[in-house]
């Protein structure tokens, strides 16, 4: 991620991160540092797996912590309480009835980073999230994605932390 580039966050995907920055740095630190002291004490260093694995655990949750340091600090917070609910933007739950699949799906758009499809969470840059920007309820449009063309209507738009 380049420096300075400001990367849009919920206030709920802004916390996740800080929780687990908080962890990694506090308990996940301290017990990958026991784990080692315990590898350490069955001797030889040279064929010794548990200490390299320990030590390669290590090594992967200071380079996260490194990459939670700078999303935090290029995060912007999209302040929720200033969302217009009539019409769909970062940080909405919008409900659709998608024609295409024939059912009514709910989303809630998040920044890149904090999107999970599996929980209904999509990015705002994704082609269904782009899409669903500022559409009201009522409105009807065809999203072109990678599967093809998906025809929407919104039923419903709100805040997600409301």
């Amino acid at each position: 991620m380049a420096r300075g580039k400001k990367t849009l966050y919920t206030q709920q995907g802004y916390q996740e991160l800080l929780n687990e920055l908080n962890y990694r740095k506090g308990e996940l630190r301290e017990k990958i540092k026991n784990d080692i002291a315990v590898a350490r004490s069955f001797g030889d260093l040279s064929e010794n797996s548990e200490y390299d694995a320990a030590r390669n655990e290590q090594g992967m949750n200071e380079a996260r912590i490194r990459e939670l340091e700078e999303l935090i600090e290029n995060a912007e917070i999209q302040d929720e309480s200033t969302i217009d609910t009539s019409k769909v933007s970062l940080g909405s739950t919008v409900k659709v009835y998608d024609y295409t699949f024939g059912g009514e799906i709910t989303y809630s758009l998040v920044g890149s980073n904090e999107a999970d499809p599996l929980v209904g969470k999509i990015s705002d840059l994704s082609p269904i999230g782009a899409g669903l920007i500022d559409m009201r309820e009522g409105d009807e449009k065809e999203i072109e994605t990678p599967n093809g063309v998906v025809r929407i209507k919104v039923l419903k738009v709100g805040r997600t932390n409301a």
